[in-house]
C-alpha cells in the first residue's frame, strides 16, 4: 500500500472516530508518561494489506498503519524465534549476546543486559506479558510486575480435531487444518482474552496509577496452520498468488539453504523431496487464514484499548519476529539470510501529533525498537544498545535510515546445546542490493559469498551475482559495511 493510501485510511478512521485527530502538528508531549502497548506475532511475513498484499484481509493491522508510521523496510538480526526475541528485548546483537539457538539465554551468556521491560519497571512502569514474549519456555521474572501469562498450550493444543490431538509417530501432526470452532478455543484468542482483561483492569486504576507496558504475543500465523473455519472461508485458493521465484537462486552456494525439516516434521508433509502443487496451495491458503485470525486477534485488543480510553495515550508498537518461506526458493518456514526470512512487517503509532498513516522505506532493524521506546517514553538511555532510536523517522517519510540493515544465521542448524557456530552468514542489505558472508564463526575465513540485487518490492534474488567481476568494488563496499556489525 502507497502512503496514499495510508493517508486515506487514516482519514476515514479518524472520521469514524477509531482514531483521534491530530492536534497541533508539531506537538511531541505526553501528559502524563504514555503506556506501550508492545505487540509481536511469530512467523509474520508481509503478506498484508497496508504492506501491498491486495489479497490479504487484515483490516485491523491496516489500521493501525493508519494511526502511526508503517516502517517498510524493517529487518530482524536472526530469522529464528530465540535470537531474534532476545535481540529485540536486549537491544543488542545475537553476536553480542551469544544466543543463535532455542535454548541460550542472555541472563546466562550475556548477564550484564537489562532488557526492553524491565528497563521500563525499574523506571516505574506495570509490566505485563501475556503470550508469547521470550521464546517458548523461557521466562524472565525480573522483566514483569506480576507473573507472566504464558497461556496454556499443550503439545496439540493448536488442533481441534481429534485426529490431531492424538498422538503422532510423527513430531507433529498435520500442518493445516480447520473447523468450525470459537475463537477461545484457540491460545491466540485466549491471548486477546486476557489482554482485554488486562486493559480494563489499567483504565479501572485511574489516570493517577502508574503507566503500563503491556506485552502481548501471538503465536500465529506460526505452523500449524490452523484456524477457525470462518478465516479460511475468507479466501478463495484459486486467487490466492502463487510462489513467487520457486527455484532456488542459480549459484546459491548450498550452505545459504536448507531441507525446509521444520515443516517435514508434520504427519502429512514428505520427508523428503518436493511438494505437490495440492499441498503447496493448502499450506499458503492455511498461512493466509491463520494471519486473518490474527489479525482479528490484534483488532480485539486495539478495540479494548479504544473503549477504555487509553489509545489517548498509549504507544502501539507492532512487530515480527522474523518472516517466513512460503515456498520461495523451494524453502519453507525460516532460518536463512534471505529476504523473506529477514524482511518484517514493524509498525509505531503515537498518540501525540505527529503525522498519521505514514510510510516510510528508511532501512532499520527490530534493534531500533528499544532506543525508540525509551526516547518516546522520556526513559534514561542505557548503554551498549545497538540500535538507533527512530524517533525522527516517525511521520517522516524523507528522514533517513540506515545505509544497511544486518541479519545473520548459523551454520549447522538446528544447533546443539551449549554448542557455537561452525559457520555464520552474516548479511547486510541496502536499498538496491543483499550481501551475504558465510564466515567459520569466530575468524575472518570466508567459505561463500551472495550477493543480490533488487527492483523495488520484487524479490529479485534469482542469480548470486557474487562471482562477477564487474561488481568486485560493489562487493568491497558492502563487506566493509558489514564489518563494522561483526564482534
Amino acid at each position: 500500500m502507497n502512503p496514499t493510501s495510508l493517508a486515506s485510511i487514516a482519514a476515514l478512521t479518524a472520521a469514524t472516530g477509531l482514531v483521534a485527530a491530530p492536534s497541533e502538528p508539531h506537538a511531541r508531549q505526553f501528559a502524563p508518561r504514555p503506556n506501550v502497548l508492545f505487540i509481536t506475532c511469530d512467523d509474520l511475513r508481509l503478506n498484508i494489506g497496508c504492506f501491498g498484499d491486495s489479497v490479504a484481509i487484515t483490516p485491523n493491522i491496516d489500521r493501525l498503519a493508519a494511526r502511526g508510521t508503517l516502517f517498510g523496510r524493517a529487518y530482524t538480526q536472526q530469522a529464528v524465534c530465540n535470537p531474534s526475541r532476545q535481540s529485540v528485548l536486549s537491544g543488542r546483537r545475537p553476536d553480542s549476546i551469544r544466543v543463535w539457538d532455542l535454548h541460550a539465554e542472555f541472563r546466562e551468556t550475556a548477564p550484564d543486559v537489562v532488557p526492553l521491560p524491565e528497563h521500563f519497571k525499574l523506571n516505574g512502569y506495570r509490566t505485563q506479558a501475556i503470550g508469547k514474549i521470550y521464546h517458548d519456555g523461557k521466562r524472565d521474572a525480573a522483566s514483569w510486575n506480576e507473573p507472566e501469562l504464558h497461556i496454556s498450550m499443550p503439545k496439540r493444543e493448536d488442533y481441534r480435531l481429534e485426529e490431531n490431538r492424538k498422538p503422532h509417530k510423527s513430531s507433529k501432526a498435520a500442518a493445516t487444518e480447520f473447523v468450525d470452532a470459537p475463537e477461545s478455543e484457540y491460545p491466540d484468542g485466549r491471548v486477546a482474552d486476557a489482554a482485554v482483561d488486562s486493559l480494563k483492569k489499567f483504565a479501572a486504576r485511574g489516570s493517577d496509577s502508574s503507566p503500563f507496558f503491556l506485552a502481548v504475543g501471538f503465536r500465529k500465523p506460526h505452523a500449524p496452520f490452523t484456524a477457525p473455519k470462518h478465516y479460511w472461508d475468507l479466501y478463495d485458493p484459486a486467487k490466492i498468488p502463487p510462489v513467487e521465484q520457486p527455484a532456488p537462486p542459480r549459484l546459491a552456494p548450498d550452505i545459504a539453504l536448507h531441507d525446509s525439516v521444520e515443516l517435514r516434521g508434520y504427519s502429512d508433509m514428505p520427508k523428503v523431496g518436493p511438494l505437490t502443487p495440492a499441498q503447496i496451495v493448502r499450506l499458503r491458503h492455511g498461512y493466509y487464514a491463520s494471519t486473518s485470525f490474527t489479525d482479528a486477534q490484534i483488532g480485539r485488543v486495539l478495540d479494548a484499548l479504544d473503549r477504555t480510553g487509553l489509545a489517548q495515550n498509549t504507544i502501539i508498537v507492532l512487530w515480527s519476529d522474523h518472516g517466513y518461506h512460503l515456498g520461495e526458493h523451494g524453502l519453507w518456514c525460516k532460518t536463512t539470510c534471505y529476504e523473506s526470512d529477514t524482511r518484517v512487517p514493524f509498525i509505531i503509532a503515537t498518540p501525540d501529533g505527529r503525522p498519521r498513516g505514514v510510510r516510510t522505506d528508511a532501512l532499520v532493524e527490530l534493534l531500533d525498537i528499544y532506543p525508540t521506546l525509551v526516547e518516546l517514553c522520556g526513559l534514561p538511555p542505557r548503554e551498549k544498545l545497538e540500535g538507533r532510536s527512530l524517533v525522527p523517522n516517525l511521520g517522516n517519510p524523507a528522514a533517513p535510515g540506515r545505509e544497511g540493515a544486518c541479519s545473520q544465521f548459523p551454520r549447522p542448524w538446528p544447533m546443539r546445546k551449549d554448542a557455537v557456530p561452525g559457520v555464520m552468514g552474516y548479511a547486510v542489505r541496502t536499498t538496491t542490493h543483499r550481501y551475504v558472508e558465510w564466515r567459520k564463526f569466530g575468524t575472518l575465513d570466508v567459505v561463500a559469498r551472495e550477493l543480490y540485487a533488487y527492483k523495488g518490492d520484487q524479490l529479485f534474488e534469482t542469480e548470486n551475482l557474487a562471482s562477477r567481476p564487474e561488481n568486485a568494488a560493489l562487493i568491497r563496499r558492502m563487506a566493509a559495511m558489514l564489518s563494522q556489525k561483526i564482534p
